[in-house]
């Protein structure tokens, strides 16, 4: 039974490293920039990123000419003046009332800033009319790409953080106005922490892991204070703009969670934790090997971090007599990438400055109601199923849910990390 069940875990590991290659292999890289923008009174202040790769497609339009299929010789490297010019061209602020807009003044030329390997950072300052109703436009690369997503963040002079996708459809972001939550009650704060657990499924996916690796509630208060202290941390630092992680790469790693929690308890099921950490880790090094060649959106040395601690901690799990005091320390961490998702909603409606301690403790008490009443159901499910002696022997119903959150947890990091443009 176990090591008829590791081989077929070991089928579900091998078949999503053939869907990461396969579809690493059928897509194309992803057309990305990234913008940071500061807001002082009437002046904005903007960093612009973009990668060289990016910046390759921009030559031929520039030169004149559409680029060519299979064109031979090494593409030409566009000038800082070059590029930094087509930056201030898809780039403007304007600032009064819808109707009146007065574009905002480019208080110097676009200067071009130290980056890291691979990408091309340029600074523009604009300087409004008034600080009164400033709105963004970008439609950078969206005449060559249509597909291309500029991730914007944006600091306000009033303290709000904002974190905003331009995309073709969506190329303006008007600021100002009264925040959402600046006269929301207690309440709604509580409400809102209580539906963002609910109504996410790869939260929900994680804690249903966290249910199939308690054996007992000793077990399950260890796993979910460790969770619960994790996403506090972050959540804290992320609303507050301490830290601002890429909303891209929570994505991909929160997937990692749920395939990890679901590998894990393969392990613990079949006490040969050898070949699920292999195929694990194997999954992710692949995955990093391909960003070298250009595949993928999360940088390969995260993905290869990422790998190892895969290998090392699902090995290493199993093999510990008393494994509960090991997930409070990883539940943690997997609850410090949790935390970060948990922020990109509040982020999203414009922070009320001055009330941020109460929406923070609102927020996290309604997170952990969700959690509680999710958690309640679940054991009052069970005790209902075996009440009705319908129940399925344990090992059985552990070892499918947790084939299936692998499973899931391998098709969201693939599809996430390599996505058709």
């Amino acid at each position: 039974m176990k090591i008829g069940f590791l081989w077929a875990a070991l089928r579900v590991l091998a078949l999503g490293v053939a869907v990461a290659l396969g579809a690493a292999a059928h897509a194309h890289t992803k057309s990305e920039s990234y913008a940071i923008y500061e807001i002082h009174g009437s002046t904005v202040d903007l960093t612009y990123s973009v990668t060289e790769s990016e910046a390759v497609r921009l030559a031929p339009a520039i030169d004149g000419a559409q680029p060519a299929h299979g064109a031979p010789g090494a593409p030409r490297h566009l000038t800082d003046e070059e590029l930094g010019g087509y930056l201030n061209q898809h780039l403007s602020v304007t600032s009064g009332e819808p109707g009146h807009e007065i574009p905002a003044v480019l208080a110097a030329p676009a200067r071009a800033l130290t980056a890291s390997a691979g990408f091309r950072r340029f600074e523009f300052v604009f300087k409004a009319a008034s600080a009164q109703a400033i709105a963004l436009h970008s439609s950078v690369f969206f005449d060559l790409v249509p597909s291309h997503v500029s991730f914007a963040r944006i600091r306000t002079d009033n303290g709000e953080y904002i974190e905003q996708l331009f995309t073709t459809d969506h190329r303006d972001l008007a600021l100002g106005g009264e925040s959402p939550l600046q006269n929301a009650s207690f309440w709604k704060y509580i409400g809102l922490g209580i539906l963002h657990i609910l109504t996410g499924p790869d939260h929900i996916a994680f804690l249903i892991g966290l249910l199939l690796i308690s054996r007992s509630f000793r077990d399950l208060a260890f796993v979910v204070t460790g969770f619960t202290i994790g996403h506090s941390i972050t959540l804290a630092l992320a609303v507050t703009g301490l830290v601002r992680p890429h909303a891209e790469y929570i994505d991909v790693l929160i997937a990692v969670t749920i395939a990890l929690i679901g590998a894990e308890n393969i392990t613990v099921a079949t006490r040969q934790p050898k070949w699920v950490a292999v195929g694990a880790g194997t999954l992710l090094i692949a995955m990093a090997a391909l960003k070298l060649f250009g595949l993928g959106s999360l940088p390969a040395l995260l993905l290869f971090g990422v790998g190892l601690f895969s290998a090392c901690y699902l090995f290493t799990s199993c093999q510990l007599h008393d494994a509960a005091r090991l997930r409070l320390v990883v539940t943690l961490v997997f609850g410090l990438v949790h935390g970060f998702a948990f922020a990109g909603d509040l982020i999203e409606m414009h922070l009320p400055k001055g009330r941020m301690v109460e929406l923070l403790f609102g927020f996290n008490l309604g997170v952990e109601g969700g959690q509680l009443t999710l958690v309640t159901l679940a054991l009052g499910a069970v005790w209902l199923i075996r009440k009705a002696r319908l129940a399925l022997p344990r090992p059985l119903v552990v070892n499918v849910l947790s084939a299936s959150l692998v499973a899931l947890g391998i098709f969201w990091i693939v599809s996430r990390t390599y996505a058709r443009v």
